[in-house]
């Protein structure tokens, strides 16, 4: 397996250097200034390349090449982002990047509540809190529809953890949901997040499957003229939020993500703690099962609790087996050299990490502080290394 390390560009805290030092060798990174849906262009993308490269590391991944929402609705100015999307994409191949990431998340990315959660070993987590996500969505963004979306039960406790909230913890809350997350595409205020929620509510489920469907109809054909292997990064967390349809969150959306478009170029970014957080996803079940298309690892783990919410673990201390997940991506990695593949390694990456140490005192981008993420690449090589050893 390639391990890499997640970088976001000249003003991410953490240098290149310190990448090396912690023992990563690729680099998964986009060009996070150019989110506009605009093409990224063959200099734009050797700037990036050439700066990774002097420190002695390849770029492994580009994750990700932004999905402008009017792709996602199918209106608009679709076609012309959509052809944005190819023209990056091909770019992105002929500079000899191998693989891309993406994601069809509508409205918001990946979504916390807490980014600061106390752990008993007192360093500090990323969290979802279900109750404290239904009070901001019912009960401070007051969405239209939203409190027939959740059992009463569960409005009562979040209207009574708002009541117990201060003015400036409510606050914190909004900002942590919709201000945008390292990685996201898009950052709102209150009212700015209302109407883009608007624009979706006559999207169904069946009809963003159908959107996505035809997005991957147009690019991966792209992707194998260039050399390039797409996947898909799943829904985090895998569940609806605000209402919003989310159709990468389980087992059954790969299969219709994975059978629309039948070719190696169209795969999977198989995200363990995303798929993790879904109490009813079998991960590793899933990896097993989808191991012949999965790209590119993010390997990180949670632990859930009974009402969907979910703190980020220590990698190897979650709820996902890793020594299991290790083992089906090694053993996947050996088929492929034995059908003769040239593609044949798997890129991963240490995926978030606790807040840690010196750390804690210091400016990082939430979920991706160097310390955290190094003890855990340390820990995730080890399990590499011991299963080399078992499967010879």
């Amino acid at each position: 397996m390639l391990q890499s390390w997640r970088w976001f560009g000249p003003n991410d805290p953490v240098t290149l250097d310190q990448v090396r030092q912690a023992g990563a060798s690729g680099i998964v990174t986009a060009l996070h200034h150019i989110y506009d849906g605009r093409a990224w262009t063959p200099a734009d993308i050797a700037e990036r390349k050439t700066a990774i490269e002097a420190a002695g590391l390849i770029w492994s991944v580009c994750e990700s090449i932004p999905v402008h929402t009017s792709i996602k609705l199918r209106r608009g100015p679709h076609r012309e982002f959509i052809d944005n999307w190819k023209v990056s994409l091909a770019n992105l191949g002929r500079a000899g990047v191998p693989v891309v990431c993406y994601n069809f998340m509508p409205v918001v990315d990946w979504t916390r509540t807490d980014l600061r959660y106390a752990m008993p070993t007192t360093g500090l987590a990323l969290r979802f809190d279900m109750v404290e996500f239904v009070a901001y969505d019912a009960f401070v963004l007051k969405r239209a529809g939203a409190e027939g979306d959740y059992a009463p039960e569960l409005l009562a406790a979040a209207q009574s953890k708002l009541a117990g909230m201060s003015e400036s913890a409510i606050a914190t809350l909004e900002t942590n949901i919709i201000a945008g997350l390292p990685g996201g595409e898009d950052s709102y205020d209150r009212e700015g997040i209302r109407r883009r929620i608007a624009e979706f509510d006559d999207v169904s489920a069946d009809d963003m499957r159908s959107n996505l469907v035809e997005f991957l109809r147009e690019v991966v054909p792209v992707a194998e003229e260039e050399g390039v292997r797409l996947g898909i990064h799943p829904d985090d967390p895998p569940f609806s939020l605000f209402g919003l349809p989310r159709v990468v969150s389980t087992a059954q959306d790969m299969r219709s993500v994975l059978g629309a478009v039948d070719s190696i170029a169209n795969g999977l970014s198989f995200c363990a703690g995303s798929l993790g957080s879904r109490v009813d996803n079998n991960v590793v079940g899933m990896a097993r099962e989808f191991a012949h298309r999965i790209n590119f690892v993010h390997l990180r783990n949670v632990s859930v609790e009974p009402d969907r919410s979910f703190n980020e673990a220590e990698h190897l201390g979650g709820d996902v087996n890793m020594v299991d997940m290790i083992s089906i991506l090694r053993a996947e990695e050996r088929r492929r050299v034995a059908s003769g593949r040239s593609d044949s390694v798997i890129p991963m990456r240490p995926d978030h990490g606790h807040l840690l140490a010196d750390d804690i005192h210091k400016k990082t981008n939430p979920g991706y502080s160097l310390i955290g993420r190094l003890k855990g690449l340390a820990e995730l090589r080890g399990i590499i290394a011991a299963v080399d050893q078992l499967q010879g």
